[in-house]
């Protein structure tokens, strides 16, 4: 036991004090490492499968495309021929100008992701990929219903 007069009184309480601050310190960094990861990477199947479609507009793709909305020239989707998709989609659509697509938001709706995709031009509108299945659609609304938390969107603006 050490007395008051010895040299390294308080020695050990200060070392096993900073150890303790360490320690906790470290799994809180760890935790909050988990949680950014997690957002960054949660979506990621359906942001490639988004891009895709994209990459596939871009190069005039249409019916690669239309296979990833879900639909084929041999069983088109009941209600969206390919006829017009590519009115819709195609060189002289609404969306012609996908080059210049920006995703604005992104919200995850049971086991679908709507992401805002805005468009100089057009009103801003939805794109729903499913989750299993990974096919694209039109969804009912630009956002999901319901409240949104913004931190990941304005974490994004602050470092971006």
């Amino acid at each position: 036991m050490s007395g008051f007069l010895d040299s390294n009184y308080g020695v050990d309480d200060a070392r096993r004090e900073r150890r303790t601050k360490t320690i906790v310190l470290g799994i809180l960094l760890s935790l909050l490492a988990a949680v950014v990861l997690y957002f960054s990477v949660r979506n990621r199947g359906e942001e490639q499968a988004l891009h895709k479609f994209l990459q596939q507009l871009n190069s005039k793709d249409y019916q690669g495309a239309y296979t990833t909305w879900g639909c084929t020239q041999d069983t088109p989707c009941k209600g969206y021929s390919p006829e017009r998709f590519n009115e819709d989609w195609g060189p002289s659509g609404m969306y012609k100008n996908i080059a210049e697509a920006k995703i604005q938001n992104e919200d995850v709706c049971g086991n679908q992701v709507v992401f805002t995709i805005a468009i100089p031009n057009t009103e801003p509108f939805g794109l729903m990929v499913d989750s299993g299945s990974k096919t694209i659609g039109f969804a009912p609304w630009v956002r999901c219903p319901g409240r949104h938390w913004q931190v990941w969107e304005f974490l994004k603006s602050r470092f971006s």
